[in-house]
Formats: C-alpha cells, sequence, structure tokens
C-alpha cells in the first residue's frame, strides 16, 4: 500500500523503526513548547498531511514509553483518521500524571497504524427476538467473569 504525504516543514516522515514494527512514531510539530499540565489535554501537531487509499484508515495510539515515563497518553484512542481527510494531523494528548510535561518540537508523541477497513450494511429487524441467541446474550461490562 501507497500513503502519499505531505511532510511541509514538520520535523520528520514516519518510518517503521524495526522490522516487525506495527506502528511509526509521529513527532511533535510545534514553534513553542507546549505545557500539558496533570489531567489537561492539547491538540498537538504534527505537520504531516496524507492521502491513504480508499479501504484503508490510519489509528492514532499512544506510545507505551510516554505513557510508562511521564503518563502521557493518546485520548480518544485508537483516533481514527479517514482516509478521505486531507488535514494536518493532530494529537490529543493528555497528562495522566501529577507533574507538568512539556512537548517540544520533534518529540515523538503517538504512533500510527495502517488497517485495513470493513464497510457493513445493517439489515434492521422489526424485534430484538429476531436477534439470535448466543452464550453471553445482553450482559454487559464484566459479565463474562473478566
Amino acid at each position: 500500500m501507497i500513503v502519499k504525504i505531505f511532510v511541509g516543514d514538520a520535523f520528520d516522515i514516519p518510518e517503521y523503526k524495526t522490522d516487525g514494527a506495527a506502528g511509526m512514531d509521529l513527532y511533535a510539530n510545534n514553534e513553542d513548547p507546549i505545557l500539558i499540565s496533570p489531567g489537561d489535554r492539547r491538540l498537538v501537531s504534527t505537520g504531516i498531511r496524507l492521502q491513504i487509499p480508499e479501504g484503508y484508515e490510519a489509528q492514532i495510539r499512544p506510545r507505551s514509553g510516554l505513557v510508562l515515563k511521564h503518563g502521557i497518553t493518546v485520548l480518544n484512542t485508537p483516533g481514527t483518521i479517514d482516509s478521505d481527510y486531507r488535514g494536518t494531523i493532530g494529537v490529543i494528548l493528555h497528562n495522566a500524571s501529577n507533574e507538568r510535561f512539556f512537548v517540544n518540537k520533534g518529540d515523538r508523541i503517538a504512533q500510527i497504524v495502517f488497517k485495513a477497513v470493513e464497510r457493513i450494511e445493517f439489515c434492521e429487524v422489526d424485534d430484538k427476538s429476531e436477534l439470535d441467541d448466543s452464550h453471553r446474550g445482553a450482559g454487559g461490562f464484566g459479565s463474562t467473569g473478566i
């Protein structure tokens, strides 16, 4: 799959760091440091724009090291970038720690993973009894015992 990318003045083009990597790091593209106070969230620009082929999406996910070391995670995760979006990619970072955190230009802030998207059609039924029974049934959160 080929994804067109416009980098402009962005820090760097994402790349796979190892042969087995599923995701590529995204970099902050801000001129001035961005302060994320404890409990706060900020939209951080990557400065890149993508043309993702139809039938695919890009997912934005947290970087595990950033979460473990600093409590910085990605809200709305995985965030979806649709194939018809052409704007600048932004990442919503959240500070789940008790310490202030500064995002500087070039910091690795998230990962991007590309996935195929399956399109579905709904078949509306008139009564819930038309839905097949299952072992779980209507059991909600925690109903599987986990």
